[in-house]
């Protein structure tokens, strides 16, 4: 980065059914390499983007952050959003751009980052909606759902929803909140925490499930989540309904 170089923000969302994840990887499609050879053919030159999130293979985002460095100086950070959409596939798009400060960094300066899960309730589903929803047999008790995510809230070890290739250092998460709610017809799992274990949100709510349909009282709940026993956990999800939704700085 330059001294003359300015700090552009975007707002993006994409499905990620047919991507590799976030992260640009050599030889598979990814968000960011799309983006990345967007950028490249408005600036003429590689220009590395910057995600608030590495989210994982099939999984969507509705509010990613994402920021790189321009050295375009006579171009509003708004219209960026346009010639990005024009050379994007339609499953990315930007939704908002704006100038920010030149030390912001879209993954470290995050706060907290927001993610849901979306289920469809036993009924018909309509076109394309299982591409971004769990279809669900029965429909679940909400409040026992609740009783459990509830038991997550605040600071403490996560081993539990750690998948084995996990490699993170600390296990320990802080949960700023949990819930599950009706939502136009469909079951939303929303979790918001300070950072998250690869897979972590898939887990969590395969686990609440999981014990859920057994009708495990919430007190032996919270004794099984402390018990950081990975055999414990339910099944892991998969990515169809998970969406990174708002990240807060």
């Amino acid at each position: 980065m330059s001294e003359s170089e300015r700090n552009i923000k975007l707002i993006v969302s994409y499905d990620g059914s047919s991507y590799c994840g976030w992260q640009r990887q050599k030889g598979l499609r990814s968000i960011q390499g799309e983006m990345e050879a967007a950028l490249e053919k408005i600036h003429r030159r590689p220009v590395a983007l910057a995600g608030s999130g590495r989210t994982d293979s099939g999984v969507h985002a509705a509010g990613q952050v994402a920021n790189f460095y321009t050295g375009i100086q006579g171009m509003n950070a708004q219209r960026f959003v346009p010639a990005l959409n024009g050379l994007l596939p339609k499953t990315i798009r930007v939704l908002e751009a704006e100038e920010a400060p030149k030390d912001f960094h879209s993954r470290f300066d995050a706060k907290s980052r927001t993610y849901r899960y979306f289920f469809i309730p036993p009924r018909m589903s309509l076109p394309g909606e299982n591409r971004f929803a769990l279809g669900l047999r029965r429909q679940p008790d909400i409040a026992l759902l609740n009783a459990y995510a509830r038991l997550l809230r605040g600071e403490f070890d996560c081993t539990i929803f750690a998948v084995p290739r996990d490699l993170s250092k600390s296990r320990s998460r802080y949960i700023h909140s949990a819930c599950f709610f009706m939502e136009q017809g469909a079951l939303v799992f929303e979790i918001r925490a300070n950072a998250f274990l690869w897979k972590m949100v898939r887990s969590a709510a395969g686990t609440m499930l999981f014990y859920e349909r057994k009708k495990t009282a919430a007190a032996e709940f919270k004794t099984i989540i402390d018990s950081g026993k990975r055999e414990y956990a339910g099944p892991t999800l998969p990515p169809d309904g998970l969406f990174l939704w708002k990240i807060d700085y």
